[in-house]
């Protein structure tokens, strides 16, 4: 895509991240559908054999991880614009920045704890509050940071299975490693049983449930994910910089790094893939896939934004819509979380647990329809998407205007 002219929001990153927001659901819907356990391990619920299996392997080898990962680079190419806009037009930067972070935790853990479990905002609004302070290093600064940040978050991972390992050796009966069952193994049936019953309850059921355990997992997320999470936002920040996230790149160039990126990325995670099946997805191995994943996940990511803006055609009507549809990611994931939660929770369809592995995708399929056509016709007539313009009038004090076409505003792409 070219490149977007000076003071306007950048197409290449709408698309980029319109493709995120979708890509995420591919793997955030087992969460919303399924215990826990699930999300890594096939064994653990939802099926493991044909097409479940082959659901599995799609997702593992292309999407898990990695449309995270794009969310934490554009995060910090964001970052950077908002910055520069605010120095721009007087503004003082560290004031718009903390501010947006502020709000941004506020939204985050009411969607934590009123909505969903899974919530990353409040994540990225502590990262991002750090992430600041190294919004003036040089792109070679900025990729060697991330890289040590990303090091330092594979040797965290490595503490997990390192673990599991040990208990098994000396203490099998252990409590703890009926924990790490949980969360990467085949959980005991009652556990499950628990768990079902958990999410057909009542509303109220699982908001006591979020308000007792998810505070603890949120500075869990921050020790084992934080420096990974900020590493990729300097990567971001680098990927703004040098102009492949502005799309100023030569297509050959965008291809050179496609080949060599995937060339790196796909066949280790077909590898990756390959034993944990033929380990019949064995916890240690499951488990492993944490720190080595970590090690080849960054060529992955960076892979995924040259092929996006390879194929993304200027004016095409995809193109078009993945844009209009980046422009509202935040509100369109919020509005994921609230499609599924009605969908799959007791308070809603109760749907939790009755579908396999392989069924949940007519379900994405279906709420990606919905995000394309409705984030179009809503930019048709309205400057931002409703908790874009939300965070925006809160982080600025005021109430901004927002009744006419998005393409009439000029504002920030993160918002």
């Amino acid at each position: 895509m070219p490149p977007s002219a000076a003071g306007t929001r950048l197409a290449s990153l709408d698309v980029v991240r319109g493709v995120a927001v979708l890509g995420i659901l591919l793997l955030n819907i087992l969460s919303f559908a399924m215990p826990e356990a699930a999300y890594v391990n096939p064994r653990a619920y939802g099926g493991w054999h044909g097409a479940d299996l082959a659901a599995w392997a799609i997702n593992f080898v292309l999407f898990d991880g990695r449309m995270r990962g794009l969310f934490s680079f554009l995060f910090g190419a964001s970052l950077l614009l908002v910055i520069g806009r605010a120095e721009a037009s007087g503004r003082s930067p560290a004031g718009a920045h903390y501010r947006r972070m502020a709000w941004l935790l506020v939204f985050g853990l009411a969607h934590l704890f009123l909505v969903w479990h899974g919530d990353i905002l409040a994540h990225y609004a502590m990262i991002g509050m750090i992430a600041y302070a190294m919004r003036g290093l040089p792109v070679p600064r900025l990729l060697v940071l991330g890289t040590m940040l990303a090091l330092a978050g594979a040797l965290l991972f490595a503490t997990i299975p390192l673990t599991i390992v040990q208990l098994q050796a000396s203490a099998p009966n252990a409590s703890e490693l009926r924990g790490y069952a949980q969360s990467f193994g085949v959980p005991a049936p009652a556990n499950i049983a628990r768990d079902l019953a958990l999410h057909h309850g009542s509303y109220g059921t699982l908001l006591a449930n979020r308000l007792h355990e998810d505070g603890s997992e949120l500075i869990a997320l921050l020790v084992f994910f934080g420096p990974e999470t900020l590493g990729y936002m300097l990567f971001g920040m680098a990927a703004l910089r040098s102009g492949m996230l502005r799309g100023e790149w030569t297509r050959a160039r965008y291809r050179r790094w496609l080949a060599v990126c995937w060339g790196i990325g796909l066949p280790a995670y077909a590898m990756l893939a390959w034993w944990q099946w033929h380990s019949g997805f064995d916890i240690c191995v499951v488990a492993a896939m944490l720190p080595l994943t970590a090690l080849v996940r960054p060529p992955m990511i960076a892979g995924w934004i040259c092929l996006i803006l390879l194929l993304a055609r200027p004016g095409g009507a995809l193109t078009t819509r993945l844009t209009a549809a980046g422009r509202m990611a935040f509100t369109n994931y919020l509005a994921t979380s609230l499609i599924c939660t009605s969908l799959f929770y007791g308070y809603g369809l109760g749907w939790y647990g009755q579908l396999t592995r392989w069924q949940l995708y007519p379900v994405v399929l279906g709420i990606w329809a919905l995000i394309l056509l409705w984030s179009r016709a809503w930019l048709d007539h309205f400057r931002f998407g409703p908790f874009e313009w939300l965070w925006r009038s809160l982080a600025r004090g005021r109430f901004q205007p927002i009744r006419g076409s998005a393409q009439d505003s000029n504002a920030s792409a993160s918002q």
